[in-house]
């Protein structure tokens, strides 16, 4: 059953992160960058300057090819091919190897204590809340909930997660770029310290609303398609 459940999971995983990583790209730009004026400005600008968009199953490559802003390709003139810039990284491997090479293997886990700080405590309230808003909504003499019950429960869950979890996702956005340039943070409370005292409280809630956006449908197809996998394989193996 652990097997079928991890199946179900990575399914769902997968295409729910599909759904949600061109918001989760503009998020992140605005988190880590000051040239953008609002969340249609960045969006705007994104979509001018690139037209597409990188995906990398670790988060800090993830975080740097986000926001690698530049086109690939800049050409002098439409009658010319010498190229006038290319990006620092031209994959995700590349990137990965790069990090490697420059930051050292340690250069890869840069930020995880902010990512601890946003996940343990956040994941347990995450599936708490998606328990009590599935129980609320299945109705009295009926085992399991429907979908319609599933997508708002999980889009809940997903919507109080990240409320909790913006501050300290901001700060684990702008460790993983701090290899990037210029080292300017020691450590997680450095960098809290310093973007507050630049930037304000306002700093702690830079792409809430795009969290929250972006959570509830990603986060309520989530648990939808986990569960229609799951109940598709557990027939299937039934039948075996």
């Amino acid at each position: 059953m652990h097997l079928l459940d991890f199946l179900a999971g990575w399914v769902a995983g997968g295409l729910a992160t599909a759904v949600g990583y061109p918001l989760d790209t503009i998020k992140v730009r605005i988190q880590t960058q000051h040239m953008y004026s609002g969340v249609w400005h960045c969006i705007q600008s994104t979509y001018q300057r690139e037209k597409a968009m990188v995906f990398a199953p670790i988060d800090l490559i993830k975080i740097r090819q986000q926001n690698q802003t530049h086109p690939h390709q800049s050409y002098q003139g439409p009658l010319s091919r010498d190229l006038l810039s290319k990006p620092k990284y031209r994959g995700s491997i590349h990137c990965l190897i790069t990090v490697i090479k420059e930051e050292g293997v340690l250069g890869l886990y840069r930020g995880i204590t902010a990512l601890w700080l946003r996940d343990i405590p956040c994941f347990g309230l995450y599936f708490l809340v998606y328990s009590i808003f599935t129980e609320w909504l299945t109705p009295q003499g009926q085992h399991k909930p429907d979908w319609t019950a599933m997508l708002l429960a999980g889009g809940c869950a997903g919507m109080t997660y990240w409320t909790l979890a913006t501050p300290m996702d901001v700060m684990k956005s702008r460790m993983q770029m701090d290899g990037m340039g210029q080292q300017r943070y020691s450590g997680v409370l450095n960098c809290i310290r310093e973007s507050f005292r630049q930037e304000g409280t306002r700093v702690f809630f830079k792409g809430l609303s795009l969290n929250c956006v972006r959570a509830f449908p990603v986060n309520g197809l989530t648990f939808v398609i986990y569960e229609t996998v799951l109940a598709f394989l557990r027939k299937i193996n039934l039948k075996d």
